[in-house]
């Protein structure tokens, strides 16, 4: 299979016009899915969107795919992750967290950050149902966070079948992350985020009056007011510090048992640099991670090419790369 190296594309300069090319910019791929709805245990639902095609033989890998904060399955790096599996002959199935698909979710709580019950669950159900096909992970973003403190909290205790992950973009470290999008032109992001979050926060309040403040809805501001309104409120938290101390994935790194990706850029508008340099030292102190950290990507973007009219997206190649490679070296 061709390999790539990455080179930033140079007719998109700056962090942000590289995070936000894929948003408004980039065709997505035309991927065939289909949606399946899970009961959970609390009397709840997911949404499991997959490729829609016949299962691949049982050595071929199921990849699942976590998307990122106020992501769903339209979101761009999960079609085109989905389209990498469908070009590798792979199952893929992307995990949509509750109240980011087609209708809001039943119970009081829907996703955030360090909520990793519902990806435990997927997995465990994907590995009973098919016990002979290895499972490789991708997550995006926040859902690369969910993803690394899934397997912090598993360590070796992980489904036999789960062979590797790949995070890309993921924001370390939630409070100095909460902090860096709310200044400067990254404020426009943090203003996106709240415009949905404070809508569902509302549609959520209907069913459960009791639990939500409208006007302390309306106060927030930022991410972290926000969070420490209405997130950590309704999880369990004692506050938004608790909540980003207790889900942030920089503390699980060290306890991760699986081979896994690390793919960043140092100019991404949501996080500051130095977390970077955090996670490489923990890194090296482990064989399980796979730093891979470049200068120039912006957030989820990593755009590469000679020219406009032939991008090039690396982070999904490299991610599913990755994981192809290390699903031959631990077949279960």
């Amino acid at each position: 299979m061709t390999s790539h190296t990455y080179h930033p594309a140079w007719w998109i300069p700056g962090p942000h016009l590289r995070t936000l090319w894929g948003k408004f910019v980039r065709r997505r791929p035309n991927v065939p899915t289909r949606s399946e709805r899970w009961d959970t245990p609390d009397g709840d639902f997911l949404d499991i969107v997959c490729l829609d095609a016949p299962p691949p033989p049982a050595h071929r890998p199921r990849l699942i795919i976590l998307h990122g904060l106020e992501g769903s399955p339209r979101s761009h790096y999960a079609r085109g992750l989905l389209a990498e599996a469908s070009r590798r002959g792979w199952a893929a199935s992307i995990l949509v967290f509750r109240s980011c698909g087609t209708e809001l979710n039943r119970t009081l709580r829907f996703y955030h950050s360090g909520e990793t019950t519902d990806l435990d669950f997927v997995v465990r159900r994907f590995a009973a149902a098919e016990p002979d096909r290895p499972i490789v992970l991708a997550g995006v973003s926040l859902g690369g966070n969910v993803l690394l403190k899934w397997l912090g909290e598993q360590g070796t205790d992980r489904p036999r079948q789960v062979a590797a992950a790949a995070a890309i973009s993921v924001p370390y470290d939630l409070a100095r992350g909460a902090r860096y999008i709310d200044r400067g032109f990254s404020r426009l992001y943090q203003a996106h985020f709240l415009r949905t979050l404070r809508r569902k926060a509302h549609a959520k309040r209907l069913h459960f009056p009791d639990h939500f403040h409208a006007a302390a809805i309306d106060r927030a501001r930022s991410l972290y007011e926000f969070d420490d309104a209405v997130t950590a409120r309704i999880h369990g938290f004692r506050d938004a510090d608790d909540y980003y101390a207790q889900s942030s994935s920089i503390r699980y790194l060290d306890r991760i048992r699986t081979p896994t990706l690390l793919l960043s850029a140092a100019d991404d508008p949501f996080l500051p640099p130095e977390v970077l340099d955090e996670v490489r030292a923990i890194a090296r102190g482990t064989p399980w991670l796979r730093v891979e950290f470049v200068e120039r990507g912006g957030h989820v973007g990593f755009i590469s090419g000679r020219a406009p009219w032939r991008p090039f997206y690396y982070a999904e190649w490299r991610a599913t790369e990755f994981l192809a490679e290390q699903q031959m070296r631990t077949k279960p």
